[in-house]
């Protein structure tokens, strides 16, 4: 590797005054320096392609860099006595779950916590239907991570007949006013809905049922996913309607390429926090708007492709 290096710069002195060859010159240094590192050797005795190995490492690169800013966000959120909810929900195996897992990776865990509720109890049952939700609310100086999340009363729970249409509908009526009393007592929320395409998900569940390390994801209700996916695309697009709004809108995530979507996620939550040393980070902070972009009402024609 030390002796391309030195016949790259080389080449360089070579061709200086030739724009075009010096660009591509500067290119292969690029290269070079992304696969000078232990990850990528490792990948390349694997037999992975070059091509992907290079995508792989400017990955790991840019996820490094933002996790560095996540630290910067969390430091500021705690010494400024913030409360900061986001709230990742989606289709199942949309990659909400690995999503949180590089938002939190190098998080402070005295600092905040990651919600997935389990079934409600006989008790929580009878109770408020907010009222389990509300004991895991941020406290001062705390983020928190929901993995679905109240939203279970908007899709999952009457597509699978988990609650009456009563419930349903009054919880539709009551989760705006609800949300508004949140953000009028200062806490920050953010609604993340991944998206995934029909085709992608069903790759996805035939990876979890072959994987024996991913295998434990898999729910009754995954299985019935591909099934519901109309009856569930509806829901869906009620719980937009009726739920997006001005002070909580939902923010949708194209998650078909995972990772894109990890990156985009979470430069989405950099850029919406004013902590202190953004302006000075040499990193790029703002989202792509073809993977992450507020909700907007669909025309018929993207209606009928809905994910």
């Amino acid at each position: 590797m030390k002796t391309s290096f030195k016949e790259l710069k080389y080449l360089a002195k070579q061709v200086k005054g030739d724009e075009e060859a010096e660009d591509i010159v500067d290119k292969l240094e690029k290269t070079f320096e992304l696969l000078g590192n232990k990850s990528a050797i490792s990948q390349i005795i694997d037999g992975k392609k070059l091509s992907k190995v290079i995508r792989n490492i400017e990955y790991e690169n840019d996820l490094a860099s933002l996790q560095v800013e996540l630290i910067k966000l969390q430091n500021w959120v705690f010494d400024n006595n913030k409360r900061v909810m986001i709230i990742f929900e989606g289709r199942d195996a949309a990659g909400k779950g690995g999503a949180i897992k590089r938002f939190t990776q190098y998080l402070n865990p005295r600092k905040f916590r990651v919600v997935a509720l389990p079934k409600p109890t006989d008790v929580e049952t009878g109770q408020f239907y907010f009222q389990r939700y509300f004991q895991h609310l941020p406290n001062e100086g705390e983020i928190v991570f929901f993995d679905r999340s109240w939203y279970n009363r908007a899709i999952v729970e009457p597509v699978f007949d988990f609650c009456s249409k009563d419930q349903y509908q009054r919880f539709m009526k009551q989760v705006p006013e609800i949300e508004h009393a949140l953000i009028d007592d200062g806490i920050v929320m953010i609604k993340f809905w991944f998206s995934i395409s029909k085709e992608n998900q069903e790759k996805r569940f035939e990876e979890r049922m072959t994987n024996p390390l991913k295998h434990w994801k898999l729910s009754p209700v995954d299985q019935e996913a591909q099934k519901m996916w109309d009856k569930i695309t509806f829901y869906k697009e009620e719980m937009f309607s009726r739920t997006h709004t001005g002070y909580a809108p939902w923010i949708t995530v194209d998650s078909n390429d995972k990772k894109r979507a990890r990156l985009e996620s979470i430069r989405y939550v950099l850029s919406q926090l004013p902590y202190e040393g953004r302006e000075d980070t040499g990193i790029n902070l703002h989202h792509d708007p073809e993977i992450v972009e507020r909700y907007h009402r669909k025309t018929h024609d993207e209606e009928k492709k809905g994910n």
